[in-house]
Parts: C-alpha cells; sequence; structure tokens
C-alpha cells in the first residue's frame, strides 16, 4: 500500500490533453505488470489515481481530466512520482493464440489495449487474423499515431480508424467504431475480441459480436470505475457484486453484459 518512487524517464505528447509518460524505479521496482492491469499513480501532494499500463518500464498514457492526472501529466523527465501495484486482472492473450483477434478501442481505450496488440505482433505467427478497430472524437485525438499508422502499413494487420467529426484533410470514415465492426466478415467460433472504451460503446460492441455468433466467453472487455485503494477493501469501484479494482478491470462479457446492461449500474 506504501507508494513506491519512480522517476519519469522519457515523457511524448499524444494529443492536447494527452501524454505517455515511461518510468523508471528509484530503487526497488515494483512488480512487472500483466497485460491490461493498472498502477495507482501517485503526484506529490496532489493525491493518487488509477493509470492503466500501456507499455514496459512501466509506461503510461495519461490524459489530463482532474487534479491529479493534470499533475501527472505535467511532470517534467525527472521528476518523481509514486506508484503501488500491479491490481486487477489481466487481458488472456494465451487464449487467442491460433484465433483471430479483433481489437476495438474507442478513445482512451486503446491505451490498455496496445500492450494487447504489442504482444500479438511480436509472436505474430501463433495467431491468425488481426483486426484493430480505433475511435477517436477527430483525428487529432487519436493516441499513438505513429504507431497506429505503422500497424496499418503492415499487411498481416488490419487497422480501421473512424473519427466522431472529421477535419481538413481527414479521408477516412466518420462514425462510431460500432459501424467498421458491423461490416467484418468475421469467423465467430474462432474468434477473440478484446475491447476497450466508454461503457456505451463497449455494449454496443458486443451486442454486433454477439449477433455475429461470437461467444459472450470469446469476448473480454476492460470496465472503469472510481478506484482508491486498488485492493477491493474501501468499495469505492463497486460494480454489482464485482470490486472492479479487484475482480476487473478485465472480466468477459458473461459477466460484464448483465451489468452493463442496468443504468444504474
Amino acid at each position: 500500500m506504501v507508494p513506491v518512487p519512480y522517476r519519469v524517464a522519457g515523457r511524448v505528447v499524444e494529443t492536447a490533453d494527452s501524454v505517455t509518460v515511461r518510468l523508471a524505479p528509484v530503487g526497488e521496482p515494483v512488480p512487472e505488470a500483466r497485460l491490461g492491469q493498472f498502477m495507482m499513480l501517485y503526484a506529490p501532494g496532489v493525491g493518487e489515481v488509477a493509470i492503466s499500463v500501456s507499455g514496459p518500464g512501466p509506461t503510461h498514457t495519461i490524459r489530463a481530466v482532474g487534479a491529479v492526472s493534470r499533475a501527472l501529466h505535467d511532470l517534467a523527465p525527472g521528476r518523481v512520482v509514486g506508484v503501488r501495484g500491479p491490481y486487477g486482472t489481466s487481458w488472456n492473450v494465451e487464449d487467442a493464440a491460433g484465433h483471430d483477434v479483433v481489437i476495438v478501442a474507442g478513445g482512451a481505450g486503446l491505451c490498455p489495449l496496445r500492450p494487447v496488440l504489442t504482444a500479438v505482433l511480436d509472436d505474430r505467427a501463433r495467431y491468425r487474423r488481426l483486426v484493430v478497430v480505433a475511435g477517436a472524437r477527430t483525428p487529432a485525438e487519436f493516441l499513438f499515431p505513429h504507431e497506429l499508422a505503422a500497424w496499418a502499413r503492415r499487411h498481416d494487420v488490419e487497422v480501421l480508424r473512424t473519427v466522431d467529426r472529421p477535419a481538413e484533410g481527414w479521408t477516412g470514415p466518420v462514425g462510431f467504431v460500432t459501424e467498421p465492426l458491423s461490416s467484418l466478415d468475421l469467423d465467430p467460433g474462432q474468434t477473440r475480441a478484446f475491447l476497450c472504451g466508454p461503457e456505451p460503446m463497449m455494449r454496443a460492441c458486443a451486442e454486433i459480436l454477439l449477433a455475429k455468433q461470437v461467444p459472450a466467453a470469446a469476448i473480454r472487455v476492460s470496465l472503469e470505475r472510481a478506484m482508491k485503494c486498488g485492493i477491493g477493501l474501501c468499495g469505492h469501484c463497486q460494480l454489482g457484486p464485482l470490486l472492479v479494482c479487484r475482480d476487473g478491470p478485465v472480466v468477459d462479457y458473461t459477466v460484464a453484459g448483465p451489468l452493463l446492461a442496468v443504468k444504474e449500474l
């Protein structure tokens, strides 16, 4: 429960309000995170917030939306932060070996999915078809734009990008991620899907996949709730019977589906 000091070793500006920071331990490091897990990051004198791991090191992509995330977003290389974790459940990428992999990300949902894509690409021969569907509000708000472009240039990856609002120079689709997902011809029994984004988006995408006969157990989602302790004690992140920091954030749709269908939760 005591934060471990880490130094900001690198900082990359992603969008107008998001940066990716690579952290390096000052002393003894915390355990390495599994794909999809999160850390509790402490901004000295400000507070603590749960941030998903978007790369090794650990690496975190931080969007400035509140006081703590703004303080972390603004830290220059060399500054020190506190790190607790890793916490939560992880993406089961091993189960996807030998199958088609469909990754659907909305906005910042690409952050916890980036390690999944990297893991599949690093061992590409073990997986069949690889599809990435990514959505953003505008073209300028796509995270990891250079990586998205590099993935799209590969012959063994299908990258489908769409935006809510176009801008000058944008020639791609305009609309929600549900539209390119709906157009995919999938082999349902051989598909493993990984979804992260706003809950209405994940619910809509899961319904499309279910309609294509992809089993609910083959659809994984990453849930988000405000987390305080990270270890299932405070109950702040309760979602029905789940404590998302402990029982999530990654769950399959047999568990998530009934919960996401209840608006009051």
